[in-house]
């Protein structure tokens, strides 16, 4: 990276453009197409993520407003509103989520050797969906209730570094359960996941495949204990109250689940709040399992997080493809950042870098200098009301 390149191009940096192209060539984005390129398509998204902007007539102004700079971030052609809403109308979705996926890859393997401060070594992922609300005259095909529309992502983040591992994508009216159907399964890592997901055979099946889950039973739960384990005094002191072995007793249970679980009991010390866990890992002691769902939070983190720093509220096309494409560019915008980061060997977190870019994007300044520089500074405390997510 040089000084003499936008900072924007510098991100792009770390943008695998061969897989890209293999992508656009795969789907054929750039079929019947002259001017506007998928790439260029790709780089006008990517600035409205990094650049918060709320609607197609924003990005054009603002890139409007920098005539002489489009060459300099890439953009090889004049922009049009309706040019782009066009492309995203059309240009399939899929090259944009093939696009992620090479850099979750990436960011995966940044990130392979973080600590979770927990004493796992084993992947440890945390499943869950967000719900996005829609106007249901403008979105029809996303049809939730009577009178409303929605989408939901489903999410399954890796906690080494946060990192949305998959996400799902489909109508809001599809149960958050049946995405566990969709999951690709990794031997020997954990999943965590909380009670609206608890459904035994679904459960059985990441047993079967020789991986882990946390989960937290439901009232009506029917179970007899078959073993009590000791329970271990800094354990206890930390909030375990119980650790059982047990037999699920419902109707069906001999087919929906029929292997022993554990059963824990805690009591949160901070909150005095109780919880009970099930989990099919009988490995890990007790107050492990605990840290463990406690770290589930991350997603619920996560979604609060891309909510409020990445444009996917309001969003610039109403069709699925164009929501689709919407929706992955921010994500792909986010593993940019979380692969810069990581690369550069930062401690900044990423609220205070997207800040940062921002508002430089059209500078010719090196990025590390950029914010290397800032992370020095003895800045201020940040508000409380920020969610200054991702400090690793």
């Amino acid at each position: 990276m040089n000084s003499g390149r936008t900072v924007f191009s510098q991100i792009m940096d770390h943008l695998p453009k061969h897989r890209l192209h293999a992508l656009i060539e795969q789907y054929r984005g750039n079929y019947k197409v002259s001017r506007f390129s998928c790439l260029d398509q790709f780089y006008c998204m990517a600035f409205a993520q990094l650049t918060y902007r709320e609607s197609l007539r924003d990005i054009e102004a603002c890139l409007r407003a920098q005539p002489t700079k489009h060459y300099h971030l890439g953009i090889r052609h004049r922009l049009s509103r309706s040019t782009l809403a066009d492309a995203n109308e059309h240009r399939d979705w899929r090259i944009f989520a093939g696009l992620a996926q090479v850099l979750i890859g990436t960011a995966q393997t940044l990130h392979a050797k973080d600590d979770l401060g927990i004493g796992v070594e084993e992947a440890v992922y945390a499943f869950d969906s967000t719900t996005i609300d829609l106007c249901l005259a403008l979105f029809p095909w996303a049809r939730f209730r009577k009178r409303k529309a929605a989408i939901k992502l489903h999410t399954l983040l890796d906690l080494r570094g946060s990192i949305p591992s998959c996400i799902l994508i489909t109508e809001g009216k599809v149960h958050d359960v049946n995405a566990l159907d969709l999951l690709v399964l990794e031997p020997g890592a954990y999943y965590l996941v909380d009670r609206g997901y608890l459904d035994f055979a679904r459960l059985n099946t990441i047993t079967r495949n020789c991986a882990f889950f946390v989960t937290r039973p439901k009232r009506n739960t029917k179970y007899r204990i078959l073993k009590s384990h000791p329970v271990a005094q800094t354990a206890r002191a930390a909030g375990v109250l119980t650790d059982h072995t047990i037999r699920l007793t419902g109707v069906d249970a001999d087919e929906t689940y029929p292997q022993p679980l554990r059963r824990i009991k805690y009591r949160d010390p901070e909150t005095s709040k109780l919880y009970r866990f099930l989990t099919n890992s009988f490995d890990l002691d007790a107050l492990t399992i605990a840290q463990l769902y406690k770290a589930r939070w991350k997603v619920e983190l996560f979604f609060k997080w891309i909510k409020q720093h990445l444009r996917i509220k309001a969003f610039f096309g109403t069709s699925a493809n164009a929501v689709k494409t919407q929706v992955w560019i921010a994500v792909t915008a986010y593993l940019l950042v979380v692969i810069l980061r990581k690369r550069l060997g930062l401690s900044i977190d990423l609220y205070r870098i997207l800040q940062i870019l921002s508002v430089h994007l059209f500078e010719k300044v090196d990025i590390r200098q950029l914010l290397t520089e800032t992370e020095e500074q003895n800045l201020e405390p940040e508000s409380r009301n920020d969610l200054t997510l991702f400090d690793l």
